[in-house]
């Protein structure tokens, strides 16, 4: 269960980033409510998690779930730049992230 708990936390983070640029600087109030519901969603999903899961491990993979989920979903969303290099690190991010959990 602690790990269904790290991974949505990990998807609502996503959630959470990209409600974050919706709200425009907190000048959207109803994307700025969505933000605050969110981010105490991911914090109460993530805090379950580490309750089981070794914080070291746990927080790599929700990082790189909401850095590889942000980062192509504002590609897709906001048209940010695809670059290969950009690419690239995403697959290193998710490339260390499934070592950690190799090596533990």
């Amino acid at each position: 269960m602690a790990w269904l708990y790290l991974v949505t936390s990990g998807f609502v983070d996503v959630a959470w980033a990209l409600s974050m640029k919706k709200a425009d600087g907190f000048r959207n109030p109803e994307w700025t409510a969505l933000s605050l519901l969110l981010l105490a969603a991911f914090v109460y999903l993530l805090t379950r998690a580490l309750a089981v899961l070794p914080v070291g491990s746990a927080y790599a993979v929700w990082t790189g779930i909401g850095a590889a989920g942000t980062a192509i979903l504002g590609i897709v969303l906001f048209n940010e730049p695809a670059a290969a290099d950009r690419l690239a690190c995403m697959v290193v991010i998710v490339g260390g992230t499934i070592g950690l959990q190799l090596t533990t």
